[in-house]
């Protein structure tokens, strides 16, 4: 209703992944964001010999872009699709310009976020676990596919949460 009432266009879900109901979005650079519940007629994901990841924790938690044009975004996710500002980073040399907006559209510190950056493109998706042995369990994953942990393991200041970081085979960075 929120979106709705912004008059922003509203499409339809591309991906059956969602119950009915589901909508899609464009952001000022053109990106489709799609919203929905899960559908429950799915599946679960279950361990199988093909698939070991499989068993393990990991549901989506945020996702990060890079834009050329940060002040559309900012209000676009803030004005138009209702998102609660988390923290704005800002550059005190420029004045209090801000660089970087994290937003949340639940209790978590952010659901999404976006820096301005000289071209427009994804930074990363980033995914929760339960504890830290489950991180330590997905590094050991990843060890097994021999996939080089790019960053961490560590702490976030922003969240204060766990992490570490690969590049996926198109070189795009997964927390």
């Amino acid at each position: 209703a929120h979106v709705a009432s912004k008059r922003v266009p509203m499409l339809a879900s591309p991906t059956r992944v969602f119950a009915p109901g589901a909508f899609a979005v464009r952001d000022p650079d053109g990106r489709l964001v799609v919203f929905g519940l899960p559908d429950p007629s799915l599946p679960p994901a279950v361990a199988q010999a093909g698939n070991p990841a499989a068993a393990l924790p990991g549901r989506l938690q945020h996702v990060v872009v890079a834009s050329r044009a940060l002040a559309p975004m900012l209000r676009f996710y803030e004005d138009d699709l209702g998102f609660v500002v988390s923290d704005y980073v800002v550059d005190a040399a420029a004045g209090g310009e801000r660089t970087v907006g994290f937003f949340r559209s639940s209790p978590e510190h952010h659901s999404f976020a976006v820096f301005r950056c000289p071209e427009t493109r994804p930074d990363h998706q980033a995914f929760e676990t339960t504890c830290w042995n489950d991180i330590r369990d997905w590094a050991d994953h990843m060890a097994t596919l021999n996939i080089k942990l790019w960053w961490g393991p560590g702490r976030h200041g922003p969240g204060n949460n766990l992490f570490f970081m690969v590049h996926d085979p198109q070189g795009y960075l997964v927390e």
